[in-house]
């Protein structure tokens, strides 16, 4: 990444990393992309990854969450720093819901905002609360480690209604008998577009809920932007309006008129730029380029 331009330098490289492979296949295929960058031999690099994770230590505390188990344990920075060529000067590890959050503070949706709060949709929900770009993880204005997948909607873990199992879920219910031929959140949402009242119904109470669980926190936090990412933001003209309506639900959010909703506008590389910044600028408040 170029931070001065906040932009990709060269192409940027995939590989597929199996999730419930060894230890030695994951980092194996970890240190492979990155002997594909082009990348000077005194290079910073920033890596985000998912919880549970000792991102201080770079130790790996995967159990029972149904990939990486192979590398609880690990020492992911050590065994990273032995494979990889030219050895990296440092490697700094953050969550990839906070790195999509930076990313989209430093140069995208965020940017302006001093407190904003950034999710990301898929097959859960990620989030990450910014305070002037730096995420803020504990304390009595953030949920528990700040993280939006520990809120409950109705007595259930939120992630049973917002999420990818849990509006396919939801649609099998109203329509079918067989939860197996339940079409992907893509095509719910089509089907939505298209007139289907089941598929609108399913989105409308599935976003409703992520507005409602969220806006005490927000309120809390004082933030005055929400910024929604992930696969399913794809969908932001049937999420936009039900979200809004569950933030302002409440009688005491006061967030109507005040909080600016938004999906992202870094949805491709807003992590590259988040874990880059984080590599450069660790625990320190970053500014939004200009």
């Amino acid at each position: 990444m170029d931070l001065t331009t906040g932009r990709t330098v060269g192409d940027v490289v995939r590989h597929p990393l199996p999730a419930q492979g060894a230890a030695e296949e994951i980092l194996d295929g970890i240190a492979v992309t990155a002997a594909r960058v082009s990348a000077p031999a005194n290079a910073l690099w920033g890596v985000a990854l998912p919880g549970p994770f000792d991102y201080e230590s770079g130790v790996a505390l995967f159990r029972d969450v149904g990939k990486f188990d192979a590398l609880y344990g690990v020492d992911v920075r050590a065994e990273l720093s032995r494979r990889m060529r030219p050895a990296p000067v440092a490697l700094r590890f953050l969550n990839d819901a906070n790195a999509f959050g930076i990313g989209e503070f430093v140069a995208g949706a965020a940017a302006c905002h001093e407190r904003a709060v950034c999710v990301t949709l898929g097959s859960g929900v990620g989030s990450a609360f910014l305070d002037r770009g730096e995420p803020v993880n504990d304390g009595p204005d953030v949920p528990p480690d700040g993280s939006a997948h520990l809120l409950s909607y109705e007595g259930r873990p939120l992630e049973e209604t917002v999420s990818r199992r849990g509006i396919r879920a939801a649609y099998a219910r109203r329509v079918l008998d067989d939860p197996d031929l339940v079409p992907d959140v893509k095509t719910i949402a089509e089907l939505a577009r298209g007139g289907d009242r089941d598929a609108r119904a399913v989105l409308e109470h599935a976003f409703g809920a992520l507005g409602t669980a969220l806006a005490p926190w927000l309120t809390r936090f004082g933030a005055t932007a929400l910024v929604v990412g992930g696969s399913i933001a794809a969908s932001w003209d049937l999420i936009e309006e039900p979200l809004r309506a569950g933030t302002e639900a409440g009688p005491d959010t006061g967030l109507a008129g005040k909080l600016v909703l938004r999906t992202s506008e870094r949805a491709d590389d807003a992590p590259l730029l988040g874990a880059a910044w984080w590599a450069t600028h660790p625990r320190r408040t970053a500014e939004h380029i200009h």
